[in-house]
């Protein structure tokens, strides 16, 4: 009988300890500092309305325009560039698929951060530059003088990039 007295009061006393430690434990506050060094990488988006510029020349010489909506989305860090850049596909396609009809393209754009510029048929042509993170919407109007009435098509890529 003696027995399960001793177990009693063992018990009794591990529980008394341990609301000690914890009352005490609760009572205590500890306060630092952390330091958090967070890298984000670049992230960029971006939304054409067509990939295919369509020309429609009622004369020779005349202008022709085609429209194209835009929205450019980028997350970088602060200051960083970024860039929209127009790459031809393909060579303008004329009246019956003539490549060889002579023509001048040019670009400009409604919206801040665009650039106006003759279009290269050959390499990329910097149409959009911006700083730092954010959403950018805007409109680039295309304008295709031709000596030569008739339909034309160029097919583009547009690339938005943080160089």
């Amino acid at each position: 009988m003696a027995y399960p007295m001793r177990s009693r009061t063992v018990s009794l006393l591990v529980v008394l300890v341990l609301l000690g430690v914890r009352a005490a434990a609760a009572q205590d506050v500890v306060r630092g500092t952390v330091a958090v060094n967070a890298q984000f990488a670049s992230r960029t988006s971006l939304k054409v309305s067509s990939q295919l510029l369509r020309f429609d020349v009622v004369e020779p010489g005349a202008t022709a325009t085609a429209t194209i909506e835009f929205s450019a989305g980028a997350r970088m860090s602060s200051g960083s560039d970024i860039v929209l850049t127009l790459e031809p596909m393909h060579a303008m396609q004329g009246p019956g698929g003539a490549a060889d009809v002579e023509t001048s393209l040019s670009v400009s754009g409604e919206g801040q951060g665009l650039l106006a510029a003759t279009v290269s048929a050959t390499s990329g042509t910097v149409i959009g530059r911006w700083q730092g993170s954010g959403l950018r919407a805007g409109r680039l109007v295309f304008a295709l003088r031709a000596n030569a009435a008739g339909s034309y098509t160029m097919p583009v890529r547009f690339i938005l990039s943080t160089p």
